[in-house]
């Protein structure tokens, strides 16, 4: 009878071991969904605001088209709810990024033990702080080669710097310039900026050698810098500046949509809480009116404006505010399609080119079309890797082929440049 009962116990034991199952732990996701119909693409709006959804792709809310894919990150508390109301209304969608907060860190983990002056440096991402550290130092190490330069405060009061190099010994014929990290959110920009500084030492290419003994070369490796340390900190997403709005109720401005070309009119927002928002009047952050005088008081000097973003694999050019061509379209478009067949020699990656408008979407306020307008010829803007897979939490294995490839596309840009300016 002892055996029995024994026996009946396991049993019992055994069954209650085989129903129960450790809670699954949720985590944030990132969804890619392509909307049939205006229908869905107005659900897709009101329950992308039910959930706070973020949307990471395209920039505006307004910009959602039919038969183009959006990407939106949704926290871990919203998932399964969103995904039921997707599934409800029979929208299809696919999860882009199954665990956010792992890639997350997967970008940081490597970032405290990789010293400068090693190669493995460039292949992972660095907080402001080693930035601006990185900047000191390799200025000092290249007094005759490297220049640090002050362009102006930010919103929250750090400094903006960008580095001017030049190897030659009579005076310059004119300048280019790169900037990076204009969206606070877009990490492998800096990364392309930190790594295109370290090219621009290092290389034995004729041609560059040959541009940096006639051109200075700007690059400014962050230019978002109050955004860029809020993403280390706080919020890995943010896309605007820290600039306060409405009481402080709302947060930040594009620096993107508050140049003085167009401005805040077709994909900028008057929103002060917008994703888009233009900000008060154009050069009103700090950011913007540090650069803008910069370049400004160069314009006759400066022949090649660059601007690298991220996510889309695109190499663009004027205009992003209207959808009719610039006087130069045709001579752009053959640079633009130059620059890419380059970049794909080197790792084989596919890249749009165009005209910003058709190529991505309308937008205003932009600084490619501002220095365009001023009289920069030559001004692109670069949207890195990847088409999505990653978004904005690109790993570091890829930052190397990601950078090599961007740098032989702008080689492309700068050489043909200088040959025509």
């Amino acid at each position: 009878m002892a055996f029995f009962i024994l026996v009946c116990l396991l049993c019992i034991f055994t069954e209650v071991v085989v129903v129960s199952s450790p809670t699954r732990t949720l985590r944030d996701q990132v969804l890619s969904i392509e909307p049939q119909s205006d229908e869905e693409i107005q659900f897709i709006k009101q329950i992308s605001n039910q959930y706070k959804a973020v949307l990471w792709q395209p920039s505006s809310i307004n910009d959602i088209r039919i038969n183009k894919e959006i990407h939106l990150y949704i926290n871990a508390s919203n998932i399964e709810e969103m995904k039921t109301e997707l599934a409800t209304a029979n929208t299809t969608y696919r999860v882009m990024i199954e665990d956010v907060q792992q890639l997350i860190k997967k970008q940081k983990e490597r970032e405290a033990f990789q010293p400068r002056g090693f190669s493995s440096y460039y292949e992972n991402y660095h907080s402001l702080e080693e930035i601006y550290l990185w900047m000191s130092q390799i200025t000092k190490a290249h007094p005759f080669f490297i220049q640090k330069i002050f362009i102006g405060p930010s919103s929250e009061k750090r400094l903006i710097y960008a580095l001017k190099v030049f190897k030659g010994t009579d005076s310059p014929k004119g300048a280019l310039w790169i900037d990076c990290g204009i969206h606070a959110r877009e990490w492998i920009a800096p990364a392309f900026c930190q790594w295109f500084v370290q090219y621009l030492l290092d290389t034995q290419d004729k041609v560059i050698t040959d541009i940096l003994n006639s051109f200075e070369i700007y690059v400014l490796p962050v230019w978002n810098v109050d955004g860029y340390e809020y993403t280390w900190t706080t919020n890995r997403f943010w896309r605007k500046n820290l600039s306060t709005h409405n009481k402080g109720r709302c947060i930040g401005t594009d620096l993107n949509r508050n140049w003085d070309v167009s401005w805040c009119d077709h994909g900028a927002s008057h929103n002060p809480c917008s994703e888009t928002y233009c900000g008060r009047y154009p050069e009103s952050e700090p950011e913007v009116k540090a650069v803008a005088t910069f370049i400004r008081q160069r314009s006759n000097h400066i022949k090649c404006y660059i601007s690298i973003h991220s996510y889309s694999q695109m190499v663009m050019f004027p205009y992003s505010y209207k959808m009719s061509m610039s006087k130069d379209h045709a001579e752009l478009n053959f640079v633009a399609w130059k620059a890419v067949t380059a970049l794909r020699s080197v790792h084989g990656s596919s890249y749009e080119y165009g005209n910003s408008a058709k190529t991505i979407y309308l937008s205003s306020g932009c600084s490619d079309d501002w220095a365009y307008d001023l009289g920069i010829k030559y001004s692109f803007t670069f949207e890195l890797r990847d088409h999505g897979k990653y978004g904005f939490l690109l790993p570091p294995y890829l930052i190397k082929p990601t950078c090599e490839e961007a740098t032989a596309a702008v080689r492309e840009i700068l050489f043909y440049a200088i040959q025509n300016i």
